[in-house]
């Protein structure tokens, strides 16, 4: 009887099979997946955001001066004012409109609606303000950024599913809809037939924002940042739960999950929130408060995709001598370029190959440590400005750093780092892939000598 491979022993492992179903389901939650949906919708325009700031304070610094600089800089600080500063405003109803498709309800436009009025009427009806001279004044009837923007994002997120969950079930009671009968034009009729779920809802939001302001003088915006968005963003991404979600998220891409199924659900809205907060803090220029944003994982983290597989094929290139190898990792280099790498990770392959599966796993925390602590000492700029994931290794961190040299040498003393990782390990998966060939071979010579 033939002895099982690596990978076939890995795929009838039962608690393998367990976690994989487990992490399957979990990945698959409608409500996980409809915020990959809806963030998935607004990154466009985060990364509009990150070229205005980047032309306000790099470019446009470099050609104006005075009062010339003061008007065209109003070009960044307006495209800021419709992005960054009405973050929590774009998010609510971009993930009303996904939680509701994804539910099969048949009128999202409508769940969309009333996530972006839900958190209107939970906004504070009295904002503070600060005059030129920095007197604080409490002001009412006004919206202030504040909470329309990024520190106000997890309430957009949290009351956007919040809503539309409450929505879809209230409009989904028959009783409670309304028909006004067939002769009625359908955008007419369908509105009519969400009337009384819309009412029941905002009431209930009303009756909630009374309570609290009444009872205990906050809102749900406000509570909701200081007692989950800044506890949890704290924790994920610290250094430490930072690693651990991407060590276990790139595991299970070894198993063939994705890895979008953990860090894209519990770590990129937040990364994202600490990434708008220092561009906007680069355009004020204030100190700039994160180390860990969607722009660290580019630069440090994910160099050519998930595992920096990158540093494999130049591994591949440069060290091995089998054609096989050589071919596929020719064929994923152009793709892994823009940070591309299933082509590797399925054909090379790394999933459920065990010697690849090592390097694979824990480069990714080693790239996040040597750029963390690497920013942490001055070394290198933080990243002030959202490139796209698919911008190119060496480019992208040079302009996520607002033009910092340092940036691009780190990034290529990780892709080193990372060559020299997956060597020894290239070199014992091909001797593997050997052997499984020589006993193939061996077994089909004494199958036919049977015969």
């Amino acid at each position: 009887m033939a002895k099982e491979s690596t990978s076939e022993k890995l795929e009838h492992n039962s608690f393998l099979d367990k976690f994989t179903q487990v992490s399957v389901t979990v990945g698959n939650w409608v409500y996980l997946r409809s915020l990959r949906d809806a963030f998935a919708v607004i990154l466009p325009v985060f990364i509009i955001a990150g070229l205005g700031t980047l032309l306000n304070n790099t470019v446009f610094m470099w050609i104006f001066k005075g009062d010339t600089l003061a008007k065209v800089q109003v070009f960044g600080n307006a495209i800021s004012n419709g992005t960054l500063n009405v973050a929590s405003v774009l998010v609510a109803p971009m993930i009303g409109y996904a939680l509701a498709k994804n539910k099969g309800f048949n009128n999202p436009i409508a769940a969309a609606a009333m996530s972006l009025a839900s958190l209107f009427i939970m906004m504070p009806g009295t904002v503070s303000l600060s005059d030129a001279a920095g007197k604080a004044h409490n002001v009412s009837g006004g919206l202030s950024f504040l909470n329309t923007g990024t520190q106000g994002m997890f309430g957009g997120i949290i009351i956007g599913l919040l809503a539309t969950a409450i929505f879809i079930k209230l409009a989904g009671i028959k009783k409670l809809q309304i028909n006004l009968g067939e002769n009625v034009p359908p955008a007419v009729s369908s509105s009519f037939s969400v009337l009384l779920p819309a009412l029941i809802l905002m009431s209930f939001f009303a009756l909630l924002a009374a309570l609290l302001a009444g009872l205990f003088n906050t809102d749900l915006i406000n509570l909701i940042k200081n007692w989950v968005q800044e506890p949890l963003r704290g924790f994920n991404t610290s250094i430490l739960g930072f690693c651990v979600i991407y060590f276990v998220a790139n595991f299970l891409f070894t198993l063939g999950i994705h890895q979008t199924v953990i860090s894209g659900s519990l770590m990129d809205p937040l990364v994202l929130i600490n990434m708008n907060q220092n561009m906007l803090a680069y355009a004020h220029h204030a100190q700039i408060p994160n180390i860990i944003t969607t722009s660290f994982v580019s630069n440090y983290v994910l160099v050519g995709g998930s595992g920096s597989t990158i540093s494999l094929i130049i591994a591949i290139l440069l060290f091995s001598k089998v054609k096989s190898s050589r071919d596929v990792a020719k064929l994923s280099l152009a793709p892994g370029i823009f940070n591309i790498n299933e082509p590797m990770i399925f054909g090379y392959p790394i999933v459920f190959n065990l010697p690849m599966m090592i390097p694979f796993v824990l480069f990714p925390v080693i790239g996040a440590l040597m750029g963390y602590y690497a920013t942490l000492a001055g070394l290198v700029s933080r990243t002030v400005v959202l490139v796209p994931w698919t911008t190119p290794p060496l480019i992208g961190p040079y302009l996520s750093t607002a033009g910092d040299w340092r940036a691009v040498v780190l990034q290529v003393v990780i892709l080193a780092v990372g060559v020299a990782l997956y060597l020894p390990f290239m070199k014992i998966s091909e001797r593997v892939a050997a052997k499984q060939a020589e006993q193939l071979h061996a077994e089909e010579a004494a199958g036919a000598a049977k015969a």
